[in-house]
């Protein structure tokens, strides 16, 4: 896919989906999980979406964060997630364990499940092979399902140029193109509304190609996740032990 504007995108998306647009359901309740590096703006994403300041952008996502509230007649729930370098492998040798784990437990924190993954990616960033490969590493740990539940939102903090957003790269258009070309702008300096009504309504549409269905892990995932926190709590207090005998 060459370079292009979102417009075209969004024409691409409509003509490869082959829907209508009475084919887009109105949903009352809408579930989001966003996903992305640490410095992409996910929790300024968030921010913008509810219409207030219900995450700290300053403060690093270690844990997975629930926050809801009414946005344009919608009850919207958005779950922020830890990036993929908010652990410091100086302090825990099982960070990155434990930042795969935060992954997939996302999901629970919005039952019965998302409806959407946003894929978060900053426009300063300069989007590399290894990028790409971290994200779609990331987004695989939910399954592969996952991807056709998954739309690019791309973060500005300066005012639009008059052509709009140039998707650009050839890694950054893969991953678009693996989205099924669907993604969005959303300028975090911007106090207008109506972007984000557009977002949620990118949002109803794919809802409405997946058959109006959110998206459900496999609970084998989940359970593995689970499995893996109780040995690991289990070996932390043996450790905890191990340490109060030798101060004894």
């Amino acid at each position: 896919m060459r370079s292009g504007h979102l417009s075209d995108l969004s024409k691409t998306e409509e003509m490869a989906a082959g829907r209508s647009t009475g084919d887009i359901p109105n949903l009352s309740d809408l579930r989001i999980v966003l996903l992305g590096n640490r410095e992409a703006g996910k929790s300024s994403a968030g921010n913008t979406i509810l219409g207030r300041e219900e995450f700290d952008p300053d403060v690093r996502t270690l844990q997975c964060v629930k926050r809801q509230g009414e946005v344009a007649g919608r009850q919207v729930t958005v779950v922020d997630t830890p990036g993929w370098k908010d652990y410091d492998l100086r302090f825990d040798r099982d960070s990155p364990n434990l930042l795969k784990q935060q992954i997939v437990l996302s999901v629970t924190l919005c039952p019965p499940g998302p409806h959407a993954f946003l894929l978060v990616i900053h426009e300063n960033v300069t989007f590399t092979e290894a990028e790409r490969n971290a994200t779609s590493n990331h987004l695989s740990l939910l399954g592969h399902g996952a991807w056709k539940h998954s739309l690019v939102l791309f973060i500005q903090e300066t005012p639009a140029e008059e052509k709009g957003f140039e998707v650009k790269g050839k890694m950054l258009q893969q991953l678009v193109e693996r989205c099924g070309n669907r993604c969005h702008v959303l300028n975090i300096k911007s106090k207008d509304n109506t972007q984000v009504t557009q977002l949620l309504e990118k949002i109803e549409e794919m809802v409405g190609r997946n058959s109006g269905h959110h998206y459900e892990i496999n609970r084998e995932i989940i359970q593995k996740v689970e499995e893996e926190r109780a040995e690991e709590e289990r070996r932390a207090e043996e450790r905890r032990k191990k340490v109060q005998r030798l101060g004894e």
